[in-house]
Parts: C-alpha cells; structure tokens; sequence
C-alpha cells in the first residue's frame, strides 16, 4: 500500500478517535445531570504560581455533597468533594491577571475553607446563590 493511503488510515482513524471521544463527553455530561442540575464550577488544582492552576469543571450537589467533575474527564467518579458541614464560604472576588482567560467570561472567583485546606472556586454570580443558599441549608 502507498504511504499516502497509510497517512489517511491514520488521519481517519484519528478523526474517528476524536468523534467518539466528544461523542462521550456529551453522554458523560447528560448522565451527570440525570441525578440532579449541574453546574459550571472551575476548580484552582495548584496554587504555587498566582492566577494559574484553574481547571474548568462541573459542579453538583449530591445531598450533603458537593462533586466536582473535570470537563475532559471520562470518569464518572467526581475527582473532588467537599461535604456541607465542613465546608465555609469565606468570600469573592473578581478573577484577576491570567484568571481572567482562564475562566468563563461571568465567573467569580470565591474562597472556601474545609477540612482539607483552602479551596478556590470559580462560577456564575447565579451558581453562587444557589451555592450559598446550599451552605445555609444545612
């Protein structure tokens, strides 16, 4: 076989790769919101260099739990979560510096503090409501 056919065998079956792949993330996303509203909700993963470290994910409130799922993540496990009666709201503010084209265009930055340290999250001015009305309710 010429290489040429060789190349789109490849191209072809990398294009099929990546169908698929967006084709799971939607399920992924659907079957998340089955069990409850999601929610944008970015995650600060790393702190060691300021504005950097954010991860965009999605948030759901699962009872006395609060998950946080990667976007790009096929797992249907959450990669973190934070229960209610451990968790404060500690305030907001406006993303700043190389925040600003890291996070979606209307999220506010806010600081929480748990058990397991400090954690920084940012979502939508209504996401933000519904979180502290979540916090208030226990």
């Amino acid at each position: 076989m010429p290489l040429w056919q060789w190349i789109v065998d490849i191209a072809g079956g990398l294009l099929l790769l990546l169908v698929l792949y967006g084709a799971a993330l939607v399920v992924r996303r659907r079957l998340l919101g089955r069990h409850g509203g999601t929610f944008e909700l970015s995650h600060r993963v790393r702190t060691d260099r300021p504005g950097r470290g954010w991860v965009l994910g999605v948030g759901r409130y699962s009872g006395e739990i609060l998950e946080w799922y990667r976007v790009f993540s096929l797992s249907p496990r959450p990669k973190r979560a934070w229960q209610r009666d451990q968790l404060s709201y500690d305030g907001r503010r406006e993303p700043m510096g190389a925040e600003q084209t890291s996070l979606y265009p209307d999220h506010l930055v806010i600081c929480c503090r748990s058990d397991d340290g400090e954690a920084e999250l940012a979502l939508s001015g209504a996401s933000l409501t519904g979180f502290q009305s979540w916090l208030v309710a226990r």
